[in-house]
């Protein structure tokens, strides 16, 4: 998916409207967050510490009320959106590319070890007061690092996410019963996500999930509404949609085009689906954003 736009450090910087601090990585610190209330992609990985106030974050088709104080965890390929919970917000945010991070180190797959990256219900941390403290420090110590504009800023900057990493990997171990419990749910569903997850781009038929699971599609939507109020159709569809309106935000991308990405027969089926789930055409939703 190499010809999906996402968002790129330079506009997070616009949207923020704070300067550039370098091409690899963006430091924020907002008492004014601009919601985006569209869902999109970004190239860089973000740490994002909610300091006071409150905000709605959907990752994909789940969603957090998040209150200060909290760490938010994202990844370039998570989908993600937030919408206004509170008048009165601040926060701070560190976005960056994956080669700055690891520009030095011998581990490329570091990021890949922490499960707070990506496709996954840890998005949200909860700070306690332990925790609360030592983050708090780690962000103020990456905005004293920008205003003095030290020769060494970049080397600074890259230790503190890694110390930022550190800390938040170390309060999921310490915590660890508290975590698992409060992500394990329904195993059935949760083995139905991580199938949509692999496939929805390419199956929408719900007897295809339903024979993964060894279940009769009835038994799997039963199963999936009495868990979380929703079909098992009706979350497959869903995953399409967030997935469409991301492609759709890409104008170097042709609607055809889009539909031959989400397997659908033609571009007439893909709109009246589009249609029916979002309320307007593909044409029309793309419009939006002139």
């Amino acid at each position: 998916m190499n010809d999906i736009k996402t968002f790129s450090l330079s506009r997070h910087s616009r949207l923020f409207s704070v300067p550039e601090n370098g091409k690899d990585y963006l430091f924020v610190r907002s008492g004014e967050h601009p919601y985006q209330e569209e869902p999109y992609r970004a190239e860089s990985y973000a740490i994002a510490y909610i300091k006071e106030g409150a905000v709605k974050l959907n990752v994909g088709l789940s969603s957090w009320e998040v209150d200060a104080p909290s760490i938010i965890t994202l990844a370039p390929t998570d989908i993600r959106y937030f919408s206004k919970r509170s008048d009165h917000l601040k926060m701070d945010v560190i976005f960056f590319k994956e080669a700055f991070l690891l520009e030095r180190s011998a581990d490329l797959f570091f990021l890949f070890k922490y499960d707070f990256f990506g496709s996954n219900d840890l998005h949200v941390l909860p700070l306690k007061e332990s925790y609360f403290v030592k983050i708090d420090k780690i962000f103020e110590l990456l905005d004293l690092t920008q205003q003095a504009g030290n020769y060494h800023k970049s080397e600074l900057v890259r230790n503190y996410i890694f110390a930022l990493v550190y800390e938040i990997d170390g309060y999921y171990r310490q915590h660890a019963g508290e975590s698992s419990s409060a992500g394990k749910g329904n195993p059935l569903f949760g083995k139905f996500r991580q199938l949509l997850r692999s496939h929805y781009m390419s199956e929408r038929r719900l007897d295809f999930y339903a024979s993964h699971l060894h279940l009769t599609p009835k038994s799997l939507s039963a199963a999936v509404k009495k868990q979380t109020g929703k079909s098992a159709g009706q979350w497959i569809d869903d995953a399409v949609i967030l997935e469409a309106k991301v492609l759709l935000q890409n104008k170097t991308l042709t609607v055809s085009q889009i539909s031959g990405m989400l397997n659908f027969s033609d571009q007439s089926v893909f709109g009246k689906f589009f249609r029916a789930n979002a309320g307007l055409s593909p044409v029309e939703y793309r419009k939006t954003f002139d």
